[in-house]
């Protein structure tokens, strides 16, 4: 049963407006300038990797509305045909959760210089602009974890999910779930297209020191 969603958060009836003209031109800005970015990555998983060369799986967007994610496949292909989750948590997601750690042997050579650089996610430049993500929000979960937030956990999902958001420039995957929460939900009361820009920015930045990504 799908949770209600709400929050004050005092944001104009403008800001979905702009918010969705920024993220259409944004990614098809990026896709035309990482195009051949996208080619080099394809040439070099055929070659040295297993396909398929993506990998989809069902995420929550906002309001729990389901959505395929599309990455390029950073695990063994055996690991990703496996890959289920089940969690029992009563009383909401622990703060001390943290669902990505830096060890793990299921990822690929190449998966793994993906991921360090953030360039797996890049794909979901096509999720951004047939409206399931924002280039700038909270990072979608799956539902075996959303389908079980606490009140407060599930105001996360009152916008739509993004590439990159407010708690993956302060800690990627370093930070617990608990930190993540905190953060995301401060980015929901202020965000603002100046807010998203400062993301934008530090966001390259965390991506070029390759800090906090597993």
């Amino acid at each position: 049963m799908e949770q209600r969603l709400t929050f004050r958060t005092g944001i104009t009836r403008r800001h979905p407006l702009w918010k969705r003209a920024f993220d259409i031109v944004g990614s098809l800005f990026i896709l035309v300038c990482c195009l051949p970015l996208f080619f080099a990555i394809a040439i070099i998983m055929i070659v040295f990797s297993e396909r398929p060369i993506f990998f989809s799986q069902t995420r929550t967007g906002m309001h729990n509305k389901k959505f395929r994610i599309l990455k390029f496949r950073t695990m063994k292909v055996s690991m990703h045909n496996k890959n289920s989750h089940t969690y029992a948590w009563e009383e909401g997601v622990p703060d001390y959760f943290q669902f990505k750690t830096e060890s793990n042997e299921n990822v690929t050579t190449i998966g793994k210089f993906l991921r360090k650089y953030s360039l797996d996610e890049l794909p979901q430049l096509l999720n951004v602009l047939v409206g399931h993500m924002s280039l700038v929000g909270p990072r979608p979960e799956i539902p075996a974890i959303t389908d079980l937030y606490s009140h407060k956990q599930v105001q996360r999902l009152l916008v739509k999910p993004g590439i990159t958001g407010f708690a993956q420039v302060n800690g990627r995957s370093d930070i617990n779930h608990g930190k993540k929460i905190e953060y995301d939900l401060y980015y929901i009361q202020h965000r603002s297209l100046r807010l998203d820009l400062k993301i934008i920015v530090a966001t390259i930045i965390a991506v070029i020191k390759a800090k906090g990504a597993y």
